[in-house]
């Protein structure tokens, strides 16, 4: 990358305008795979089935229905909306009962001694239905199956981590660091998102058409997270960061997590553009841009990166760190994706906030999908077309669209010639 480059790809190395997933909800489930079994203890643990909604919305349903804090829940990671999912989660001291909602239900399953998290996630077990596909194109996907399984992924965070994300590719965790604290609340609060609803669309068209005039706005928004930042600044006018802190926490944790999410990215494709030859490099097309996966590497040199990790940027992370499985100049890697940002890794450690910050731990280079199973068969709902279904395991953390990617992918390389960002 060096001053903040990206590879330059002939054309698209995505089919999005044949591959169709999510089409609808049984068209993508989830199960999380844990070896977590009650054996007694102070923490409730349940198993949530749901399908329309996202794990903070149904968590949310449940807290109000039982009256719960916020910290008496623990889960370990979230689950798509537009799939059908199951997972797990603790309540400390939770009824030992059943709830269920329009498009969810919660099981009790037994007591145990601590509260769920990500490292009881032992895999995410993957059914999905990839759709519209010609039947040359399904024919060559499931012929590169093997390979793809050879090869594994390269382990982004893929596009969905990425919602909170303006259309014009800003981070509302960017501009804190920076200090434009009224620019971060902007963008949380008035900022459209794809899948916003027709009341959350209205409420930002407001924000957005009378920012700053807090009395207008106190006037015309209805009772919701939004106003009640709006009163606060209305009683504190130019109080912006006092604002963000106000903010939700369980936002500020997916600002955050974004940001760290998007930064791990870029340096994870500048260490393979920069130790990896340009032949064995496959460019994948992701929504904002295209990013490299290893390609045709030998076993032992994907052994080898199979048993690396990158540490997700921190400001707890020090350049000196002993970081054993980590490649020896992960640090210099990582400062040249800083400076592409135009941010110091000082500045990660948003002055000013003491909660919440960017996640200390490292994530693996490449994972292998396991159990892989691939068929077409004729599509109901695109005559003349196929659908591939899949069925894999990855471990927790990973991303099953990415496998997608990689199988639909065009065998498009990566050239050394780089554009600005």
């Amino acid at each position: 990358m060096g001053d903040g480059f990206e590879s330059l790809v002939a054309g698209l190395s995505f089919f999005p305008h044949l591959v169709k997933i999510k089409q609808s909800p049984d068209d993508f489930r989830v199960v999380e795979l844990t070896d977590v079994q009650p054996h007694g203890g102070a923490f409730s643990l349940y198993r949530l089935e749901k399908r329309g909604w996202t794990t903070h919305d149904v968590l949310n349903a449940i807290r109000r229905s039982w009256h719960l804090p916020a910290t008496s829940v623990s889960y370990g990671g979230l689950k798509d909306r537009h799939a059908e999912t199951i997972q797990h989660l603790t309540i400390h001291g939770g009824p030992e009962r059943g709830l269920s909602g329009p498009g969810w239900s919660l099981s009790y399953l037994g007591k145990v001694a601590h509260p769920f998290t990500s490292s009881d996630i032992r895999a995410n077990r993957f059914e999905l239905v990839v759709r519209g596909l010609p039947p040359q194109v399904a024919k060559e996907a499931l012929a590169s199956l093997d390979q793809v399984a050879a090869d594994g992924l390269a382990n982004y965070f893929d596009d969905q981590r990425f919602g909170s994300v303006s259309p014009d590719g800003d981070f509302v965790a960017r501009r804190m660091i920076l200090g434009d604290w009224e620019g971060a609340l902007r963008l949380a609060l008035a900022s459209p998102y794809e899948f916003d609803r027709a009341e959350d669309k209205r409420i930002k068209s407001l924000l957005r058409g009378h920012w700053g005039d807090w009395s207008t706005l106190k006037a015309k928004l209805p009772r919701c997270h939004a106003r009640s930042l709006v009163d606060y600044l209305t009683m504190h006018p130019g109080d912006f960061r006092g604002a963000v802190v106000r903010l939700r926490h369980e936002l500020l944790s997916l600002y955050l997590s974004a940001y760290q999410s998007h930064l791990w990215n870029q340096y994870l494709a500048e260490w393979f553009r920069s130790h990896l030859p340009a032949g064995h490099l496959i460019a994948v097309r992701f929504k904002r841009h295209s990013l490299p996966m290893p390609h045709h590497l030998s076993r032992a040199e994907l052994d080898r990166l199979a048993s690396m990790v990158l540490p997700l940027p921190s400001a707890r992370l020090k350049a000196d760190s002993d970081i054993p499985q980590a490649p020896e100049d992960w640090a210099e890697v990582l400062r040249r994706v800083l400076e592409t940002e135009k941010i110091e890794w000082r500045q990660l450690t948003l002055r000013g906030m003491r909660r919440p910050f960017f996640s200390k731990g490292e994530r693996p280079i490449i994972v292998r999908p396991a159990s892989l199973l691939a068929e077409s068969v004729p599509d109901e709902r695109h005559p003349g077309r196929l659908a591939v279904r899949l069925r894999f395991e990855l471990p927790r953390g990973s991303y099953a669209t990415l496998l997608v990617k990689r199988l639909f992918a065009v065998e498009t390389r990566e050239s050394h010639e780089r554009t600005q960002l």
